[in-house]
């Protein structure tokens, strides 16, 4: 079989396989929130209202993506100015957040791992869902509409994230072999948030108009 028919159009743009990747980003995403329950209670019961939308970061960077993949379903008609911006805010959005927490979580993962945290089959799941976050945002970055602009706003978002996550400690919980390493992690999640841009700029610049 030719593999190249996998990285086709006609492959990764069927309604078919579409629909599956809405349904399984939709469900990820709720799984995702429910993950973070936990520490969403705790945040709302010791930090102000407004740092609630900073806990969830993987989830968030899934959503960005299941709505990216419903402009793909059902394209707007209407070519207005505010709706193609922010169709393009929202891929920018999506590419970055996708990346950067792709690579973070199993980043962790694997970080906790090496010092002693026990890992289980939950760390398993939690990597290869996490990578196929990224890997399934840079396949489908070249058909869409967004392109440099869009990745720098989506990076702003990250790096007000990081910045709020590491000021206030909403930062998502880590393993306690971690916890003194927390300097070390804060750097690293600046530096990612720059790495996901540098990426998704380039492959948004590979982008084909849906």
């Amino acid at each position: 079989m030719n593999l190249s028919w996998f990285w086709s159009r006609s492959f990764l743009m069927n309604r078919g396989m579409l629909w599956l990747l809405f349904v399984v980003n939709l469900l990820g995403t709720i799984y995702g929130y429910i993950w973070y329950g936990n520490q969403l209670e705790d945040t709302l019961a010791h930090n102000p209202l407004w740092q609630i939308v900073f806990v969830p970061d993987s989830p968030t960077a899934s959503l960005f993506f299941t709505l990216v993949l419903l402009y793909f379903l059902f394209p707007p008609k209407s070519s207005s100015k505010w709706i193609n911006g922010t169709r393009m805010i929202i891929e920018g959005l999506a590419v970055v957040t996708s990346v950067k927490y792709g690579i973070w979580a199993v980043a962790m993962i694997v970080a906790g791992g090496w010092q002693g945290d026990p890992l289980n089959w939950q760390h398993g799941m939690l990597s290869i869902s996490h990578l196929g976050m990224a890997l399934e945002v840079l396949l489908y970055a070249r058909f869409m509409r967004a392109g440099g602009i869009a990745a720098f706003i989506g990076t702003l978002w990250l790096l007000l994230n990081d910045t709020v996550d590491y000021q206030f400690g909403v930062f998502p919980w880590l393993a306690e072999v971690l916890m003194d390493d927390l300097p070390q992690v804060e750097l690293f999640t600046y530096c990612l948030s720059i790495f996901s841009f540098i990426v998704g700029w380039l492959a948004l610049r590979a982008r084909k108009q849906v």
